[in-house]
């Protein structure tokens, strides 16, 4: 049995807990500072009831019998989290955002790799059933060669939900809506289409009264010669979207939903006869979360057990943080980005 820790007990640690539970694994201890916290996720606990809840996260780590931690902390705290689990000698699962600048996703990188302990990093929208549909026909080149990808996310966050956590909004700590809405849709457009060579970014902070930005668009060109386009919102008056679209020479695709869950176009010049199950491919979760946390912590586990690396590793989730990070250079500096300038000491938040 794998024992883990959920570190913070924000919206999304219940995702985790309930994933967990559905693996061979354990949920052992709970740590929040925030007591009100702390027994909101104890209501969530279904298997094991004897779960030691913490206040500070030392205690955790001083914990033998923890094996893995699951950070659920906000963005800014990831780096500094990670590094003080792996040398204490714990495994680690970090949310999205990995980190806020690229030298601090190389520091979690380095610092896993030098105390012999694995980094995971949770992309769920990648296990999504239409994302997996989606990549295996790219895979099989079912599209030919792929012209345009599109990433559309028009989301509603008001005042209020801003205002529950003094760290959302904020630079240092959330990122924006780049880093904290917006980096599973743009990760998935580097998972389905290839590494990014050029960025331009225009972003502003419309309707709401936070540090970070709540909107923003970018133009994006891939090493292959793709070209694709992002928008992002948190001004919507209600949830419209979470979507990813791939055209191509042979193929058109568009996965919607408000969480790239949901199979709306699925159209190939040259059809097979599994098209037809494909377009019916959709699981509707209740919330922007989806369903995605139970099969990669059953990917975590499976790895953990059988001493192999993780599917989702750092190096791959460093790369998206770089290409956010090169959103938000262009911003500032209203111009065309490089990937390739961004270093992997960069440690700049480039507001």
């Amino acid at each position: 049995m794998i024992n883990f820790a959920i570190v913070g007990c924000g919206r999304i640690s219940g995702k985790h807990i309930e994933a967990i539970e559905k693996t061979t694994a354990n949920v052992i201890a709970i740590c929040d500072p925030n007591r009100e916290a702390l027994q909101n996720a104890k209501s969530a606990i279904r298997g094991n009831k004897d779960v030691v809840f913490y206040g500070g996260y030392s205690d955790v780590l001083k914990d033998k019998a923890v094996q893995v931690v699951s950070l659920c902390t906000p963005s800014g705290l990831h780096s500094e989290m990670t590094i003080e689990a792996a040398k204490a000698g714990k495994h680690v699962i970090v949310e999205k955002p990995m980190a806020l600048t690229v030298r601090d996703a190389y520091e979690m990188i380095n610092a896993c790799k030098d105390n012999s302990v694995q980094l995971f990093v949770v992309k769920q929208n990648r296990y999504n059933p239409p994302i997996q549909e989606l990549k295996k026909a790219i895979d099989e080149g079912r599209f030919g060669k792929i012209y345009t990808a599109e990433a559309n996310v028009k989301w509603a966050r008001d005042q209020r939900y801003y205002d529950q956590a003094d760290w959302r909004g904020k630079v240092a700590s959330d990122g924006g809506v780049l880093f904290n809405q917006t980096s599973h849709h743009l990760d998935m457009l580097r998972f389905l289409v290839g590494e990014l060579d050029t960025v331009f970014c225009k972003k502003e902070t419309f309707g709401h009264k936070i540090e970070a930005e709540d909107t923003a668009v970018g133009l994006l060109i891939f090493k292959n010669g793709a070209i694709g386009t992002y928008y992002g919102t948190t001004c919507a008056a209600t949830d419209l979207e979470g979507s990813v679209t791939i055209v191509g020479e042979k193929g058109t695709v568009k996965v919607g939903g408000f969480a790239m869950n949901e199979m709306v176009t699925w159209y190939f010049r040259d059809p097979i006869v599994d098209d037809v199950r494909i377009m019916q491919t959709a699981v509707r979760p209740p919330n922007v979360y989806g369903h995605g946390h139970q099969p990669f912590y059953k990917d975590v586990v499976e790895a953990l057990k059988n001493n192999q690396g993780p599917k989702i590793n750092g190096y791959d989730a460093a790369e998206s943080v770089r290409l956010v990070v090169g959103l938000l250079k262009s911003a500032k500096e209203g111009r065309p980005v490089r990937l390739e300038e961004i270093a992997n000491d960069d440690n700049s938040y480039y507001y």
